[in-house]
């Protein structure tokens, strides 16, 4: 079991910080790394070619090692809403077709889809959760499998639901993507680095992620993973660095038509970014150093009994089974008034977020059981002043 990591951050002693899923802290490493690049570029000349190429290679290793994936299957990009414009661009699908998606996504992961559906007449099907708290997940899980039909062409969704945490069976979606000719599209910015994710095992044609929330990077850069359906793909943007040989700089004038080999050519224009790109890198480094099982650990055990006290207040929470330990949703019972507990919380410094009717909580290493009770006993005033 891992220990506090509390130390290895700048977080603030007077705030309980438990929305990870909102943004992480920056880890003292990552922000050394970020410093030392910023004041790199007063010597311009020490920035040689090879270096620009250097950069992305490294965050494409670690990135790589995260997911159990190659480094050539792995591009560096700006956003998840780039990465998905990708796979958009790239579908092979037209009128009659369908894109099956777990509703109340991040919008990201539904505008990519609704522009096919404007553009190209494409169906895109928008799987609701069921309204009943007992077996929620297993039951909404169900309900996207039976959606999926011989007209699916891309099935659309996270590992763990970003507004409550609830965890989708990918394994199951892969067997039924594979029956009808489906491609599987994850958006994994709420869940890789912190929930174990094997594109061995899983699968996927596409893992989207954003690097600012649990890759514990900067914000604006992130990283994606594209099988061999996009192998030799057209991406949405041609810059010079995913073009073929553009390493050597003696021959840039001599344009290609050809691309970079693998992933590489869906990476986004000056990739190298010599700031924010070498601080992903540490970053996911030091997530791999932990081991994303070790953070699933380390959060149920802290999490656990905190969960079945505030259960007895009333509370809803996923079954075990259907949420990850990273990230779960509270549903408050009727005597509990979001507004009051929400203006308890920013008395007393607590910070998670609120999406829809659930009240996202996100803890993470830097997290210990004095945070959990913190928020707890804030549950219980709010319960005791109505």
């Amino acid at each position: 079991m891992l220990e506090n990591q509390k130390h290895l951050f700048n977080l603030p002693e007077d705030i309980t910080y438990l929305n990870c899923s909102y943004m992480s802290p920056m880890l003292k490493s990552v922000a050394q790394v970020g410093t030392a690049a910023i004041y790199g570029k007063d010597d311009p000349s020490t920035t040689k070619p090879e270096h620009f190429f250097e950069s992305t290679n490294g965050l494409r290793k670690a990135f790589a090692q995260l997911i159990n994936a190659t480094s050539a299957s792995c591009a560096v990009i700006p956003s998840v809403s780039y990465g998905l414009a990708n796979v958009a661009k790239n579908l092979k699908a037209g009128k009659g077709d369908n894109i099956v998606v777990a509703d109340e996504q991040f919008p990201s992961n539904i505008y990519a889809w609704k522009t096919l559906e404007e553009e190209r007449g494409i169906t895109v099907k928008y799987i609701k959760p069921p309204k009943e708290a007992e077996g929620r997940g297993a039951k909404w899980n169900a309900a996207i499998l039976e959606a999926i039909d011989s007209n699916t062409k891309l099935i659309a969704t996270g590992h763990v639901h970003w507004a409550d945490g609830t965890k989708f069976d990918l394994k199951a979606f892969r067997k039924r993507a594979d029956e009808v000719g489906a491609i599987l599209v994850i958006d994994g910015t709420q869940s890789v680095g912190a929930l174990p994710f094997d594109v061995q095992e899983i699968k996927p044609d596409a893992l989207i992620c954003a690097g600012y929330k649990w890759l514990m990077g900067p914000y604006a850069c992130g990283v994606a993973y594209y099988g061999e359906y996009f192998a030799n793909g057209s991406p949405i943007e041609n810059n010079w660095m995913n073009r073929l040989h553009s390493e050597d700089f003696s021959n840039l004038v001599n344009y290609q038509d050809a691309y970079q080999p693998g992933a590489m050519r869906y990476d986004v224009g000056e990739s190298a970014n010599f700031i924010l790109t070498p601080m992903l890198t540490r970053a996911i480094q030091q997530v791999n150093d932990w081991g994303p099982q070790n953070i699933q650990d380390y959060c149920e055990t802290l999490a656990a009994p905190f969960i079945e006290e505030l259960k007895a207040l009333g509370c809803e929470i996923e079954d075990p089974e259907y949420r990850g330990r990273h990230l779960f949703g509270v549903r408050l019972p009727a005597h509990i008034a979001m507004d009051a507990l929400q203006q308890r919380f920013k008395e007393e410094r607590i910070f998670v977020s609120v999406r829809g009717n659930s009240i996202r909580i996100a803890p993470h290493l830097y997290n210990s059981a004095a945070d959990l009770a913190h928020i707890l006993e804030t549950f219980k005033v709010a319960e005791k002043a109505l």
